[in-house]
């Protein structure tokens, strides 16, 4: 990176008071070890990661040349391992600084399945399948939402699971599941047809009766691959049912913290569009002289600056809560809700600054700003998550 002097030479940006972004110091807060990890995990992915991954974005294709680097830098076990929160956080928004679809796959394999087979599991389903997770061996993908259901999944839940002899058969479909084309297994979410409710079951995706078709087109998200999901009469065993998901509550904590992860995530997204943005405004010659040193572009990067610094600030205090154990789901609502509103922003603003190149996805604000558009709905449409902040601090719910 450049900055620029007062006299309008052009000087290395390390000299400058904030070089990467870090106005708030925020990596100071982590001890030491975690400190050296999380630059690390940086220095690789923007490397090895951020410039390589457009052409996939642009194929709308998965990148799996480079899940054994992610890994190694030990982001296929974060819910495993004995990171502090904080610094759980702040490596899923080093990923999205570089990529939103790899970070969607990082947080949904730590968070929803990771995490939950760690935690609602059998021991056979620990020991046949945790350790190829945790090093990408093997994928799965979380299937909940269904085509008719998304915010109202919960009460609306159409996919049944009916008790057989030494099993269950799994019937129904689900939508915008992430990952389902490649994976190994889906963990899916069905109504039990004799007590009504909703239990996790691991489906494997080579079963017969279970077929998986791309969503194709998307605007955004598109080294994600998402799918339809279809299960017509699919037999699996007792001992694919989760014993600790034999209610849809189980599940609670870990969605929660999927939450929270997404709030990472638009913090991440917005470090990459400002990383974009001022790199563009200082490298670009207008009028014989770089963009950066017109006011309205700065006001945009002060803008956007700030809509970052807002964000991590936000995150931090949510990162002190889970380490106390006091998080609840508003605090993750207000997190997803604000980090991917003030991410619009600051996307917008991105582009804006490329002008013509803000368009082109190899100058990668066009990428980030169509990436923002799903962060925007998923895991919660932005809307819900508003109304949950909302119902309280009213104690009146708009929507149940």
């Amino acid at each position: 990176m450049r900055a620029v002097e007062p006299n309008g030479l052009i000087k290395n940006v390390h000299h400058a008071p904030f070089p990467d972004a870090d106005v708030l110091d925020v990596i100071s807060l982590l001890p030491e070890h975690e400190q050296q990890q999380l630059l690390r995990i940086r220095q690789y992915l923007q490397d090895n990661v951020r410039k390589q991954i457009i052409e996939y974005w642009n194929r709308d294709e998965f990148a799996f040349d480079m899940l054994p680097g992610l890994a190694e830098l030990g982001l296929g076990e974060l819910a495993v391992q004995d990171w502090s929160w904080l610094y759980r956080g702040l490596v899923y928004a080093e990923v999205a600084r570089v990529d939103a679809s790899l970070c969607s796959l990082v947080g949904i394999h730590n968070e929803l399945i990771v995490g939950m087979i760690d935690q609602l599991g059998s021991d056979t389903q620990r020991q046949r399948w945790l350790d190829q997770l945790c090093n990408f061996q093997a994928i799965g993908s979380f299937a909940m939402t269904e085509p008719n259901h998304g915010s109202d999944i919960a009460g609306g839940m159409e996919t049944t699971a009916t008790k057989i002899t030494d099993g269950w058969v799994i019937n129904g479909h689900k939508r915008w599941i992430g990952a389902a084309t490649f994976a190994d297994f889906a963990l899916v979410w069905a109504r039990d047809t004799a007590d009504q409710q909703i239990k996790g079951f691991l489906v494997q995706m080579d079963l017969p009766g279970v077929s998986a078709e791309k969503i194709n087109n998307k605007i955004g998200l598109r080294v994600m691959q998402n799918a339809d999901l279809s299960f017509d009469q699919v037999e699996i065993s007792d001992a694919d049912a989760l014993p600790g998901a034999a209610k849809f509550e189980a599940a609670n904590e870990m969605l929660r913290n999927s939450r929270i992860w997404v709030g990472w995530e638009a913090l991440g997204a917005q470090l990459h569009a400002f990383d974009v943005a001022r790199d563009y405004a200082l490298d670009r010659q207008q009028f014989g002289r770089p963009l950066a040193k017109s006011q309205l572009i700065q006001q945009d990067l002060a803008e956007m600056i700030s809509n970052a610094s807002a964000c991590s600030g936000l995150m931090q205090q949510i990162a002190r809560l889970q380490t106390a154990g006091s998080v609840d789901m508003v605090h993750a609502a207000m997190a997803k809700s604000t980090g991917t509103r003030l991410l619009r922003d600051s996307v917008a603003r991105a582009r804006n600054i490329l002008g013509g190149n803000g368009i082109v996805s190899t100058y990668e604000a066009a990428k980030i700003f169509t990436d923002a558009e799903a962060l925007h709905t998923y895991e919660g449409t932005y809307e819900i998550n508003s109304l949950i902040v909302a119902r309280a601090v009213t104690g009146v719910s708009a929507f149940v």
